[in-house]
C-alpha cells in the first residue's frame, strides 16, 4: 500500500494512493462509517502495523466499490498539498558513507561500522515544497537518499529479525550544506538546516518494496541525472543498519533511518568542477516502487548575524 499525507485546513490528513486517485480516510469514514476502528493518521497506520494496513486496505476496496458520492473523498492527487510521508518522527538517524562507490568518489576510508549521525524535525519538507539555500552556506548538495521507517518497537534484535521491524520506505533528500558539515569533525551542523529533509511523496509498505537492497535510485538536477546506483552498493544493508542501531537505543514506531548516498554528489567532483545547488534548480529523488520526489532550490531571504564566535574570543565557552 502507498500512504500519504495532504494538508487541509491547516491540519495533516491521511491519504491512500490508488491508482489514479488519492482516498482521504476521513472523508470517506464520513461518509460511509465503517464498523470497525481504522486509524485516522499515519503515525496511527504505522503504530497499528499489518493489521491497520489490512483494514485500511479492505476499506477502501469497499467504499471504491461504490457507484454513488465518491466524489466526497477521491480526490485528485495533482490538485493536492503534500505533507511529510511521515510527519512526526521521534528519531530520525542517519547512515553516512554507506554507499562503497560513494566513498570511494570522496577519498573515504569504507567504514568499518556504520557512521550514525542525525537530524531534527524541522528539516522536514514535502513533495513540491521550496527548500531555502541557507544564507551561511554557498555549497548545498543533494543527496538520493532510501528511508527506513520503523514499524514495531526494536532493541537488541537480530540482522535476521531486523526487517520485521520495519513498516515501509520512503525517498528522501539529504541535502547537506558541505561548507558547514565539513567546518568540524561533526558533520551536524550542515544537515540540519530547516527543510533539510524532503521526504516522500508516499510511504510504501514493506511487503509492496520487497528486498530493499534491490531497488534502483537515482537524484535527477534540472533534468540531468547526477546520482545512478542499485542500493544492492550499500556497504551495510538495510537488516544490517537496524539491528545495529537497535543494540545501542530503542527504536520505535515512526522513527526513520537514512540510509546514505550513492555515488554523484557534487562533494565527489573535482573541486574545479564542483556546481553547488543555486536559487531556482530543480532536484528530483527518484527510487524504485517509491514514486518521485521533487523539490525547487530558493533563496533564503533571511540576513544572518556576522558575530562568529572563533578560538580565542573573550566569549567563548567551555563545554
Amino acid at each position: 500500500m502507498k500512504l500519504l499525507t495532504f494538508v487541509q485546513n491547516g491540519e495533516y490528513r491521511l491519504g491512500i494512493k490508488l491508482e489514479q486517485y488519492v482516498l482521504d480516510v476521513q472523508a470517506a469514514l464520513q461518509a460511509v462509517p465503517s464498523n470497525k476502528t481504522l486509524p485516522a493518521t499515519i503515525h496511527e497506520v504505522i503504530e497499528g502495523g499489518s493489521e491497520a494496513v489490512e483494514l485500511l486496505g479492505a476499506y477502501a476496496e469497499s467504499v471504491m466499490s461504490l457507484v454513488d458520492n465518491k466524489e466526497a473523498y477521491v480526490l485528485d492527487e495533482t490538485a493536492l498539498t503534500l505533507g511529510p510521508c511521515v510527519t512526526n518522527p521521534n528519531k530520525m538517524i542517519c547512515v553516512g558513507l554507506n554507499y562503497r562507490k560513494h566513498a570511494e568518489e570522496t577519498n573515504a576510508a569504507i567504514p568499518e561500522f556504520p557512521i550514525l549521525f542525525n537530524k531534527f524535525n524541522n528539516t522536514l519538507a514535502s513533495q513540491g515544497e521550496q527548500i531555502p539555500l541557507p544564507a551561511v552556506s554557498q555549497k548545498v548538495d543533494y543527496e538520493a537518499e532510501l528511508v527506513i521507517v520503523i514499524g514495531k518497537t526494536a532493541k537488541y534484535v537480530s540482522r535476521e529479525d531486523a526487517l520485521s521491524h520495519v513498516f515501509g520506505y520512503c525517498n528522501v533528500n539529504d541535502l547537506s550544506a558541505r561548507d558547514l558539515q565539513l567546518r568540524t569533525q561533526q558533520w551536524m551542523l550542515g544537515k540540519i538546516c530547516d527543510k533539510f529533509s524532503p521526504l516522500g511523496p508516499y510511504l510504501v509498505t514493506a511487503d509492496e518494496v520487497g528486498d530493499p537492497n534491490k531497488l534502483d535510485i537515482r537524484c535527477i538536477v534540472n533534468g540531468e541525472v547526477r546520482q545512478s546506483s542499485n542500493t544492492s552498493d550499500m556497504i551495510f544493508y538495510c537488516d544490517e543498519i537496524v539491528s545495529y542501531i537497535s543494540q545501542h537505543m530503542t527504536l520505535e514506531p515512526g522513527d526513520i533511518i537514512f540510509t546514505g548516498t550513492p555515488e554523484g554528489v557534487v562533494l565527489g567532483y573535482p573541486p574545479q568542477k564542483q556546481v553547488y545547488l543555486k536559487d531556482g534548480d530543480q532536484v528530483t529523488i527518484q527510487i524504485e516502487k517509491l514514486g518521485s520526489l521533487t523539490n525547487t532550490m530558493v533563496a533564503d531571504k533571511g540576513t544572518p548575524s556576522t558575530q562568529v564566535l572563533r578560538s580565542g574570543s573573550d566569549n567563548r565557552v567551555n563545554v
